[in-house]
């Protein structure tokens, strides 16, 4: 597809009990400049009990470009499908709640995709969005590559093609090869999908131009939780394309298992102590590097340090079980892990 001036462009939002978020995520999809002539918004809600569908009623009536889809099935996956089929436009960008982006960023998108013809998805840089202290802490944690790793689009340490993208950004051809997002995933639809997208020759292309705000998790149990599904439902894509789609995926969980394992190996040979605690301590030793470069006060280092720990030990820990549930025990994903992390 070579992209034109007069490019349909849609926006997939889904959404579910976000009244706090989702009037400021569609004020700055009005907000940006981009012809509204030729954009469309899709909010799909699931069927929220908040006030949520009625601020989403308020922005359809003032806008003609913004329509609201009930997704009856409420979660993620289902959403992103509902908004994707439904539109019919050249280039199809799906975008969280939880996220404002910024007046150029539909703009930014298309002129990434004109570097290269094999580019299928764009993506950009998050700035995440600061509300409290904890969320403070959260952000920093996240935005450094001790924390998440080479997810540069957290980190904005890189630009250039990369494995997965934030809020994507996807030509429409894309989808007619690749097809649409897995409804069997709760979680990590996006990286599934990514995958297949680069395994049917698309490369993913991160702009730092392409920028977007987001919302971080309000609390540390909420943030364990999350990295947790992220874990779990990780080793679901895993068994369903048979090969592990990224090696950092496993570094979570061997941290996990060395933490463990080699407490109770300890107990038995406790000559092998003092290795276990150079390890632990060379452990803490970088996340207290890392935390330094982040904080702004000197207690905030020690926060950040926790948070660092929750990332890895909620990721492996989740890894380890979907390895458990998925591989050994063969089963389906339980009930209990449909439920989002919000």
């Amino acid at each position: 597809m070579i992209l034109g001036s007069n490019i349909k462009v849609s926006i997939t939002i889904p959404c579910r009990n976000e009244e706090k978020y989702i009037a400021k995520c569609l004020d700055s999809i009005v907000n940006c400049s981009y012809s509204k002539d030729k954009l469309i918004v899709f909010v799909c809600d699931g069927l929220s009990d908040d006030n949520t569908i009625a601020i989403i009623k308020n922005y359809e009536e003032q806008y003609s470009f913004i329509k609201m889809l009930l997704n009856e099935k409420k979660t993620t996956q289902f959403a992103l499908n509902l908004g994707l089929k439904k539109s019919d436009a050249d280039i199809k960008i799906i975008l969280g709640a939880h996220s404002e982006i910024s007046t150029d960023y539909v703009n930014e998108c298309l002129n990434a995709f004109e570097i290269s013809k094999e580019i299928g998805c764009v993506g950009g840089i998050l700035e995440n969005v600061i509300e409290d202290k904890v969320t403070a802490v959260i952000s920093k944690a996240m935005s450094s590559s001790f924390g998440v790793g080479n997810a540069y689009f957290r980190t904005g340490n890189a630009e250039g093609y990369v494995d997965t993208v934030a809020f994507g950004a996807y030509k429409k051809e894309v989808f007619e090869k690749v097809g649409y997002f897995d409804e069997d995933l709760v979680r990590n639809q996006d990286d599934e999908f990514n995958f297949r997208l680069i395994k049917n020759g698309f490369r993913i292309y991160l702009s730092k131009k392409v920028k977007s705000k987001y919302f971080v998790r309000a609390s540390f149990w909420k943030l364990y939780k999350q990295y947790f599904q992220y874990g779990y439902w990780k080793v679901y894509v895993n068994v369903k394309h048979k090969t592990v789609t990224t090696i950092r995926q496993l570094v979570p969980a061997m941290f996990v298992c060395l933490l463990f394992f080699g407490a109770i190996i300890c107990f038995f040979f406790k000559i092998l102590l003092p290795i276990y605690l150079i390890g632990l301590i060379a452990y803490l030793g970088l996340a207290l590097i890392f935390a330094a470069r982040k904080y702004d006060s000197f207690n905030e280092i020690v926060k950040i340090v926790f948070a660092f720990f929750i990332l890895h030990f909620s990721y492996g820990l989740g890894y380890l079980e979907g390895i458990v549930n998925f591989v050994f025990l063969r089963n389906k994903p339980r009930n209990s892990s449909n439920n989002l992390s919000r």
